[in-house]
């Protein structure tokens, strides 16, 4: 700083956060000049500048480019600026809730990938699972010859109309009724859910018998995992979830999916 009080263009990079040539930048473009030059043709600017460079590098933050801000900045008034502002703080409102409705939906996925990073594909295993908290839709309705698809729909129908804020792209798993998984009936869900923490349903906390199969659809990772049920002295209490934590999302073959199914179990000694 120089005796008069004003910096020199070394020390107002340096104070302001950015570089020396972003400063001659901004003083060829008229954007932000210094307040005096030197007699050696130095640059000087003074401390209430560092206050115009913090809104210059916000503008630009949000989008505006250097050629909007010089126009801005030539009409400036206490009234053009509130208004600027004003739709500015609408911007970035608009875009905090992108990025929380963003960051849940990663952090859901995240979890599904490490629920099952290291899982024995090809063991059944009966296990205690904490309680989830899922968003579920209505009863599925097969009736008048509407197919899976038709009544996938309605699903996806139905979260768009109940929950405005949560976007259509988790990971869509299926519930099975006990009596239809005894029967040995699962093709079709009852329902379709999936995992959200805005949800106002959950996947009970309970014990389980859980299995694991790769690629595509297939019934016999139901069958096997009711054989073992009943090898091992359990019975079916309750529903039965159908999920692919790993799906096209994270692989790109369809034969790497991975699928799971969580049957709802009790111990017939207790």
């Amino acid at each position: 700083m120089t005796d008069s009080g004003l910096l020199t263009i070394s020390d107002f990079a340096k104070y302001s956060r950015t570089t020396r040539d972003t400063l001659l930048h901004y003083d060829r473009i008229g954007l932000l000049s210094p307040v005096s030059r030197g007699e050696n043709k130095y640059r000087y600017y003074s401390n209430t500048q560092l206050a115009v460079v913090n809104v210059i590098r916000t503008c630009q933050n949000l989008g505006m480019t250097l050629e909007e801000i010089k126009s801005l900045k030539d009409r400036r008034t206490p009234e053009l600026f509130r208004e600027v502002f004003t739709h500015q703080i609408e911007k970035i409102d608009k875009k905090i809730e992108e990025w929380i409705r963003a960051r849940k939906l990663l952090l859901t996925l995240q979890k599904t990938i490490h629920s099952v990073s290291d899982v024995d594909e090809d063991k059944i295993a009966i296990q205690f699972l904490p309680a989830e908290t899922i968003i579920m839709g209505e009863v599925n309705d097969y009736s008048n010859g509407r197919t899976f698809f038709d009544t996938l729909l309605s699903f996806y129908e139905l979260i768009g109309n109940k929950y405005a804020d949560i976007d259509l792209n988790y990971l869509v798993c299926g519930i099975f009724s006990a009596q239809r998984i005894k029967q040995r009936d699962w093709v079709g869900a009852d329902r379709f859910y999936f995992y959200s923490s805005e949800g106002q349903d959950e996947r009970p906390a309970a014990l389980y018998a859980v299995g694991y199969m790769r690629g595509g659809y297939s019934d016999q990772l139901f069958g096997r995992i009711i054989d073992y049920i009943e090898e091992n002295n359990f019975e079916v209490c309750g529903p039965a979830y159908e999920e692919y934590p790993i799906n096209e999302i994270f692989v790109m073959e369809s034969s790497n999916y991975l699928m799971r199914i969580l049957i709802t179990v009790r111990d017939k000694n207790h």
